[in-house]
């Protein structure tokens, strides 16, 4: 496994990052892994070099938290080895101020995060979403009150715009907050219109980007077809993932990417995840796993590096898309 700094931080973290969204309990989404199904996959990764783990209150209602807490206790990874990531911003309660970027639920959410991680810090916290109802100067106050209380290290943004990003980070600058260390926006090969504003916007401001749902929630696998979901308990009941991808051109895309892997006598996945680990100012992507070849082919991405061939054509069938995924 490689390691890098998070963004511009001193903090080393895998070039992989495990999501853990897909672990908590199947009543929230029924492909998600229930604890004891999910087990084998900590274990998997930690022991394949993987130090990087990301995860967010919302996921299964808060189980995700959970499960992820006490696997790094069943597993005894001493907390100085391991980073963890997490997130507020999406409802975790039935009244207006359970959710949102407000300096109140901020305050509640990392202590309910904490409790529920079995930690007394987490080292990256992120808006999981812009929040256009709250002064973006009351959420930064909020994001360095808890770094200054010791609870969180870092802090970190998520889809947004770039003009949005921008506020937000000169803000920080005025008033000298804690600043956005890493961009977890939505970018893979059927999904490049982050590379107009707001990729180039991260490079330039020395902020890493993490990219969520790099295999495109399983589209690019190959797998799927406009007329067929595909055979996945996930592909069969993602209705997002249908308002996010199946443009003919996605399928192109898809077409070119089987050709690249036929030729390198490897899965799909592992080229699509090469191909992003070889974008400029990529850190980690986020990936899922709910099979164990799943992390296999996401850890020996890191060592497949494309030529300028590849690279071109799989690049040449995009097509531009609306914005998708900031809500």
């Amino acid at each position: 496994m490689d390691y890098v700094n998070l963004g511009a931080t001193g903090l080393k973290v895998s070039r992989i990052c495990l999501g853990c969204m897909t672990y908590g309990s199947s009543r929230w989404r029924p492909w998600v892994l229930d604890e004891d199904a999910s087990r084998p996959f900590f274990r998997q990764a930690w022991e394949a070099g993987i130090n990087f783990f990301d995860t967010a209150d919302m996921y299964s209602d808060g189980a995700s938290e959970e499960v992820l807490g006490r696997a790094l206790r069943a597993l005894s990874i001493p907390r100085e080895q391991v980073v963890i990531a997490t997130k507020v911003f999406n409802p975790m309660g039935q009244t207006p101020n359970e959710r949102g970027l407000s300096a109140k639920h901020i305050r509640h959410a990392i202590d309910a995060s904490l409790k529920r991680l079995q930690l007394d810090y987490v080292d990256l916290y992120q808006i999981h979403r812009f929040d256009p109802t709250t002064p973006v100067e009351e959420t930064l106050a909020a994001l360095d009150a808890v770094v200054r209380a010791g609870k969180v290290l870092h802090i970190g943004a998520s889809s947004m715009f770039a003009w949005q990003l921008a506020k937000m980070l000169r803000a920080s600058e005025r008033h000298g907050w804690a600043r956005f260390v890493t961009m977890q926006n939505h970018y893979n090969l059927v999904y490049r219109e982050e590379e107009r504003e707001v990729n180039p916007l991260c490079r330039d401001e020395g902020i890493g980007l993490l990219p969520w749902s790099p295999l495109a929630r399983g589209f690019l696998a190959g797998n799927r077809s406009s007329a067929d979901r595909g055979e996945t308990s996930r592909a069969k009941t993602d209705d997002f993932a249908h308002k996010l991808y199946y443009q003919d051109a996605d399928f192109t895309v898809v077409e070119r990417l089987s050709e690249v892997a036929k030729r390198r006598g490897v899965p799909n996945a592992r080229v699509a995840l090469a191909w992003l680990l070889q974008q400029p100012a990529v850190t980690a992507p986020i990936v899922g796993a709910s099979k164990p070849h799943h992390l296999e082919d996401a850890i020996a991405a890191v060592d497949l590096k494309l030529d300028a061939g590849e690279l071109k054509s799989l690049e040449e069938p995009y097509r531009p898309h609306p914005v998708l995924g900031h809500s």
